[in-house]
């Protein structure tokens, strides 16, 4: 079918097909430069200052960020050409695939009944299934030969257990697939490709509760016609179907334990699942996980290395993010939140006298931005202060005591949150460390410098708010795991800011005192 036949079908058929995102590279900060040097890192010059920091009792919300991620341009995804012949081999009978971690004999969710005959089933139509085997004159992509028969025959062993990735009628699409795989007829095809893009579909929905500063790290659910080209298109179609139902490493350990333990409806195990379908499968990124209070560098969807961290208080939650860090800030100020003007700095200086201000490397600006002007806290109505009727630029020159450490790490966000250094290290001690109020404090906040930069994590100079580009930007995700696997085995972690169901045989017996608990 020529190009303009396949739009003309599209046309009749009143369908729009949705163009697919490119994720492009996004820009280093606007008010950042940072000349490529062989020897020694570009320096960033902001011309506002980046985000605030926080003391060892209260904690900071940065200033926005003044990045902006890049535009994402749409693509039309390219129809492959049809092969040179359609003709529908002989059926194979259907087979199972081994999850990753999951031994053999691992029970599915809800068995599928086995069918009363192979009379093909019946599937919602889907007219972007349709439009893509019209366009490629109804060419197969399940039935072409044996090795992507084998790829269809591992449909059924996924969907029996789709609940768990969000596809509530998995089990009974499982079925249809199996019916569809028995009959093995040219219309049977049809029949898997819908079933995998509900699948695949699911996989990509909204997650919620998340708030994108980078909007290119937003899941959208791809076109039929997306999906089906992949599959097409990839070298080998076993293998993308593995790719794809593992998710990502973290993911898949967890399903797959969750499926053996028989314990796939359990509410945690869902809401952990869900947040974690964002994590990338290949590539960099940092993990942070609010309900064990720990970060994760990740390659390739796979820890290598982690750190304990501090995050929000149960008043003040660390809330749920994706951003993307291009740059380390060393030496950075500081920025006192107004509130913590109001109720921790005011009272000193009233008790104290303006004194106290200079003592704590305290210094008065006249607002947050790099031209802003030194203020005579003398001319300060601090009473006014304590009042919360004035507010004061009040922020903390670097050195070993203040409370952003000696490096912080920025990212776009709403909520002004942002992951840095601290000198209070022996919170990092204590089980539980919910001390902040949002930020995400380290506990060596030098290694991961040094692992995002990929070389010695150096200040370019003692002068303050030194920032470094990265080569490319990190994602990084802040979200709250409350299920994991540990010796093979789900464990729990307390569901301290109350973001998961609570699962019903579990009402009258919460758990205390732990970090971790095995139902």
């Amino acid at each position: 079918m020529k190009r303009g036949q396949y739009f003309a079908l599209a046309a009749s058929a009143g369908l729009i097909v949705a163009a697919q995102p490119l994720r492009a590279q996004v820009p280093p900060p606007a008010q950042s430069t940072a000349p490529p040097a062989a020897s020694a890192p570009a320096v960033v010059e902001p011309t506002a200052p980046p985000a605030a920091s926080a003391p060892a009792v209260v904690d900071l919300s940065a200033p926005p960020a003044t990045s902006a991620p890049a535009v994402v341009e749409p693509t039309a995804v390219a129809v492959p050409a049809a092969p040179a012949s359609t003709a529908a081999p002989a059926p194979v009978g259907p087979s199972t695939v081994a999850a990753p971690v999951a031994p053999a004999s691992a029970p599915a969710i809800a068995p599928a009944e086995t069918p009363a005959s192979v009379a093909a089933p019946v599937v919602p139509a889907d007219m972007g299934v349709d439009l893509f085997y019209a366009a490629r004159a109804e060419a197969q992509v399940w039935f072409k030969d044996d090795a992507d028969r084998a790829a269809a025959a591992k449909l059924p062993a996924i969907l029996r257990n789709a609940a768990l990735d969000g596809l509530a009628d998995g089990p009974k699409l499982a079925a249809d697939v199996e019916a569809a795989i028995a009959s093995g007829q040219p219309a049977d095809d049809k029949i898997i490709s819908a079933a995998w893009v509900r699948y695949v579909r699911a996989l990509k929905a909204p997650v919620q509760g998340v708030t994108f500063g980078d909007p290119a790290l937003k899941p959208t659910a791809p076109t039929a016609q997306a999906v089906l080209g992949e599959a097409v298109n990839a070298p080998s179609l076993a293998a993308y179907v593995d790719e794809v139902a593992a998710v990502n490493p973290l993911y898949s350990t967890i399903r797959d334990a969750a499926v053996k333990q028989g314990m796939a409806g359990d509410p945690h195990v869902r809401a952990t699942l869900d947040r974690l379908r964002l994590v990338p499968a290949k590539g960099r990124a940092i993990l942070v996980d609010t309900a064990t209070a720990e970060l994760w560098m990740l390659e390739d969807g796979k820890p290598v290395d982690s750190m304990k961290v501090v995050v929000g208080k149960t008043t003040s939650p660390t809330p749920l993010l994706a951003g993307t860090i291009h740059y380390v800030t060393f030496n950075p100020y500081w920025h006192i939140l107004d509130e913590v003007v109001q109720r921790k700095v005011a009272p000193v200086v009233l008790k104290r006298g303006v004194s106290y201000l200079k003592a704590a490397k305290y210094e008065l600006v006249s607002d947050w931005g790099t031209g802003s002007g030194p203020v005579d806290p003398k001319t300060v109505d601090w009473k006014a202060v304590l009042a919360g009727t004035e507010t004061v630029h009040i922020r903390q020159l670097p050195g070993a005591a203040n409370m952003m450490g000696a490096v912080k790490f920025s990212f776009e966000n709403e909520f002004d949150i942002f992951l840095h250094d601290t000198p209070h290290k022996e919170l990092f001690a204590k089980p539980k460390r919910n001390f902040s109020l949002g930020c995400v404090r380290l506990e060596h906040a030098g290694r991961l410098a040094t692992w995002l930069l990929g070389r010695e994590a150096t200040p370019p100079s003692d002068a303050p708010e030194q920032s470094v580009q990265l080569d490319h930007g990190v994602p990084v995700y802040i979200t709250y795991l409350t299920a994991s696997v540990s010796d093979g085995q789900i464990v729990f972690a307390d569901d301290v800011y109350g973001l998961d169901p609570a699962p019903a045989s579990l009402a009258s017996s919460a758990t205390t005192g732990s970090s971790t608990v095995a139902h």
